[in-house]
């Protein structure tokens, strides 16, 4: 979660006055500051490829772009999104929400009002795929084979490495054709340092362990009644998506090495999802050119099996909105007589003093 004061985090649960602005920037250089926000909404998922992204109505139709360096054009132009708190005294906290690349302004010509969409930065990465092949060879650890893959299409963007212990493992060699997809590289050499990768509400890439909700800090509770944040909880169980079982297999034509593999499996005989027990047997698979021997996929498989065996419990709930949470953090939901530790998965922030905020949730577990 963004750094703020406790002040801020009271103050969600009270009634209060909303801060939101939207600044436009074109080659780094500020070109209208405080856009007149109609509606909007910042999407935080961290199931998708971009970590955030924007959606936003302008009431001005004046500011439909009809030229390459309008101010909401698609050529480059970016907005800046910050939502905060305006406390009685006057003063403000605002936190970011995101550096948005425009990708699609419309509107009425005569009256708008103009609607256009962002994406963050994994966007530009993506875009740049490999003009030719190219190999981890030379780069030693993962890290710095990901940092420079970034630096490559972005020589200006800020990567960070805020994994336990700054983590860089040795990679294996492997290789990218021509054309491939540059940010799926970029991702498999997160994976290979058993983290994640994205671009975070303030512009940076950044490299982080995978939620885990026994030992993550909690960054946000969340309580029903009087002075807590919830407004409705919802709760489904599903099979779907779990595993008793991870194979790993790796095959690196470019080292010339053989494929090698690795299987992990639930053998905790009080665990619901053991191997043979009642739920059955069922394996996922997975594979990278970066596992090239049988100890790196035996490592692989076992860190997988411990997100594979989590419950499918989908819990979502309704909450006052909170602009400073990031998905991935852990929170503490305490509803219908419990209190339960989730890691956030995806929510949407509204740019309006009005709307939803729903925050979906994954890997209850019982706070004891």
């Amino acid at each position: 979660m963004y750094a703020v004061t406790p002040k801020f985090l009271t103050a969600l649960t009270t009634s209060h006055q909303i801060v939101v602005t939207v600044d436009a920037y074109y080659a780094g250089v500020l070109t209208r500051a405080d856009l007149p926000v109609a509606e909007g909404s910042v999407t935080v998922d961290r199931g998708s490829r971009t970590r955030r992204s924007l959606s936003l109505t302008v009431a001005d139709p004046g500011l439909l772009p009809w030229d390459p360096t309008d101010t909401l054009a698609t050529y480059g132009q970016e907005l800046v999104v910050k939502r905060g708190i305006r406390y009685p005294n006057g003063a403000e906290e605002v936190v970011p929400l995101g550096t948005f690349r425009i990708t699609e302004p419309a509107g009425d010509t005569l009256y708008g009002p103009v609607t256009l969409t962002g994406t963050t930065a994994e966007a530009d990465i993506m875009d740049d795929r490999f003009q030719v092949p190219t190999s981890t060879r030379g780069y030693g650890g993962a890290f710095t084979a990901l940092d420079a893959l970034i630096h490559q299409t972005l020589p200006s963007a800020t990567v960070v490495n805020l994994t336990a212990g700054t983590r860089n493992p040795s990679v294996a060699v492997a290789d990218w054709d021509a054309g491939a997809d540059r940010w799926d590289a970029v991702v498999q050499l997160a994976t290979a340092m058993q983290a994640e990768v994205f671009v975070d509400a303030v512009g940076r890439f950044v490299v982080v362990d995978r939620p885990n909700v026994l030992t993550g800090p909690v960054v946000w509770d969340i309580a029903e009644g009087e002075g807590g944040a919830l407004i409705s909880s919802a709760r489904q169980m599903s099979r779907t998506n779990v595993f008793n079982a991870v194979q790993a297999t790796g095959e690196n034509a470019a080292s010339g090495s053989a494929p090698v593999s690795a299987v992990a499996k639930d053998t905790d005989p009080s665990s619901p999802t053991r191997w043979g027990g009642p739920f059955g047997k069922v394996t996922k698979s997975i594979s990278s050119p970066l596992w090239t021997t049988v100890g790196i996929c035996q490592s692989v498989a076992n860190f997988a099996l411990l997100d594979a065996i989590a419950p499918n419990i989908s819990t979502s709930i309704d909450s006052l909105p909170n602009p400073a949470l990031e998905a991935g953090d852990i929170i503490r939901v305490s509803h219908a007589g419990r209190k339960e530790l989730f890691a956030v998965q995806s929510f949407s922030i509204p740019l309006t003093a009005t709307g939803d905020f729903t925050i979906t949730l994954r890997g209850g577990k019982e706070d004891v």
